[in-house]
């Protein structure tokens, strides 16, 4: 039987746009340094693995130590979103990542900072989910991909902000302090979001009830089989996997390369690195405005996005010129992050309310195993072949993002069709009825 149509939302109160504003002004800074933190690491893999004689593959290990983690713990982060409220494991996932992040900085063997970074993986790996609940507990679903294109734009934002800022500092007081001073960080987020985060909308105005009352009553939450038996969650999972590989791979990448390849020190990597990151930025707010004003649609945007992404990391793998490098890198990048808003777009709209949480998680775990893969991945390759062999490894991310938006339902109401499809054992009324 036909979803019946719903009458349009009413217009948006001040009091609402403001409590929008404010909670995208606050995820984007948790998100911010949530980025930052993890891509700390990447700046100072060159000094690690120089300090504890590491060679690429094993400190690409560095990297996938954080994300298996961070990927086994999408799916309980989202569990514990839906059951708790988003507010209190945002906060949670604060305070621990922050924690483990200043820990990092004492580190004194690799097998020590693997098991820190393992750690830190954990406490981050809640918080996607979270902050996603956090969003949709506090906006209505017409406005939810443009809000969550601002908010995800601060992941570009980091990529310009942190080889600007740390570079200098890693130069000037070595590695460690890297991770203290993102510590900090952590700290402030975490005292913003907990003084100001607005309360969450009204079940009849967001469709999402109040803090915490997904967790309130049993009944109302998803049996965590009934959500993982969706196939059609995990074909979106396979889209965010084809799109993290590119940028997972090139931000754990391209900071040695330009070292190795081209002799440019850190602090002019840095610079470099902030012309694809803000390219990234744009793209992902110009994604998350085209979903909403397509109603989703994805493939319209991924198919063109990625095919253009494959065709400039293959330039891009084999030009012999820096400023080539860097010009079809940025165009890689820009055409690849078009594609991050879109990939939510139908899930977040077909979801029901209790679902969001693990449901977002499952799409997010994708992303993060194709971050556990890529960067051991293109390190083995590095070592064997060359970083031309590495980075066009990466085609491959985008030929899978492409595929899968071929294969993904396109708008709320079909992917609702598709997820209403996964059998699922009668309840004892039915049976009786």
């Amino acid at each position: 039987m036909p979803a019946p149509t719903l009458p349009a939302p009413p217009a948006a109160s001040p009091a609402h746009r403001g409590a929008v504003r404010l909670t995208v002004v606050l995820l984007f800074a948790a998100w911010l340094v949530d980025y930052a933190d993890r891509l700390v690491i990447n700046l100072v893999l060159p000094s690690i693995g120089a300090e504890f004689d590491l060679d690429r593959a094993s400190q690409g290990l560095v990297v996938s130590a954080f994300f298996l983690a961070y990927a086994l713990c999408q799916i309980p982060g989202g569990m514990l979103a839906d059951r708790f409220g988003g507010r209190r494991v945002t906060l949670w996932a604060l305070l621990s990542w922050s924690v483990f992040t200043a820990l990092t900085g004492f580190a004194w063997s690799f097998a020590v900072l693997l098991a820190l970074r393992f750690a830190f993986g954990i406490a981050e790996g809640v918080f996607p989910p979270a902050s996603m609940k956090v969003l949709v507990e506090r906006t209505r679903p017409e406005e939810r991909m443009s809000a969550n294109g601002t908010i995800m734009s601060s992941n570009a934002l980091a990529a310009v902000i942190t080889p600007l800022a740390v570079a200098p500092l890693i130069a000037a007081f070595g590695w460690r302090s890297a991770f203290w001073s993102t510590a900090a960080l952590g700290i402030l987020a975490l005292v913003a979001v907990r003084l100001w985060l607005p309360a969450p909308l009204p079940r009849t105005e967001g469709g999402t009830g109040v803090e915490g009352a997904a967790g309130g009553d049993p009944a109302a939450r998803p049996a965590l089989r009934e959500v993982l038996r969706k196939g059609v969650l995990w074909r979106f999972a396979l889209m965010m996997f084809g799109y993290n590989t590119i940028v997972w791979g090139l931000n754990t990448w391209v900071p040695s390369y330009l070292a190795e390849e081209h002799g440019v020190s850190l602090t002019s990597a840095g610079v470099l690195l902030a012309v694809p990151a803000l390219g990234a930025a744009v793209a992902t707010v110009l994604g998350g405005r085209l979903s909403d004003r397509l109603g989703g649609h994805h493939r319209r945007i991924i198919v063109p996005g990625m095919g253009v992404a494959a065709v400039a990391l293959l330039l891009m793998a084999n030009t012999p010129s820096l400023t080539g490098f860097v010009v079809f890198g940025t165009v890689a990048v820009f055409a690849a992050s078009l594609a991050y808003m879109p990939i939510f777009a139908v899930p977040l709209a077909g979801l029901t309310p209790a679902y969001v949480g693990v449901g977002s998680a499952v799409i997010i775990l994708g992303g993060q195993v194709a971050g556990m893969v890529a960067p051991p991945v293109m390190g083995a390759l590095a070592d064997a072949f060359s970083f031309q062999v590495a980075f066009g490894f990466l085609v491959l991310g985008a030929a899978v993002a492409a595929v899968m938006a071929c294969l993904t339902p396109q708008d709320a109401e079909a992917f609702r069709a598709a997820a209403d499809r996964t059998p699922r054992h009668p309840s004892p009324a039915k049976e009786s009825a």
